[in-house]
């Protein structure tokens, strides 16, 4: 599966860059064509990235997930641009993880993107309701 990401200090592009996934950057005009997983960072108080929003408004229809790094000095508010995201787009908090991750951070990662592929790939959402089947 495609990971979006946002990253304004190297963070998140330091944890991507531990992945093996295609990956693309949030930049202006990005747009997505097919189902993506979005790492973000929170930022300010914790708020969404104002970045992060404008690519989401173009883009949230195929949001399937998202992480967010943050640092635990904040506390509550550690991470809370996941949450958020997560709130706005119905969709799961996949993890938090602090400043660039960890080892650990990025296996529990992948298991967690494993999981939303085999779901989406499994999902009968797009079954036609009105087939008939062939009981013959």
């Amino acid at each position: 599966m495609l990971v979006v990401y946002d990253s304004k200090t190297g963070n998140v592009k330091r944890f991507v860059s531990k992945l093996d996934v295609e990956h693309v950057q949030i930049r202006d005009g990005l747009v997505v064509d097919r189902p993506f997983v979005l790492i973000t960072y929170t930022t300010g108080f914790g708020q969404v990235p104002q970045s992060t929003l404008k690519f989401l408004e173009d883009n949230g229809e195929l949001l399937q997930g998202v992480a967010a790094s943050g640092n635990t000095n904040w506390g509550v508010r550690y991470g809370l641009a996941g949450d958020q995201v997560a709130q706005m787009y119905s969709v799961p908090l996949l993890m938090k993880f602090e400043l660039s991750g960890t080892k650990k951070d990025v296996e529990r990662f992948i298991q967690e993107v494993k999981q939303i592929d085999y779901t989406h790939a499994n999902s009968t959402r797009f079954t036609n309701p009105n087939s008939q089947l062939d009981t013959a």
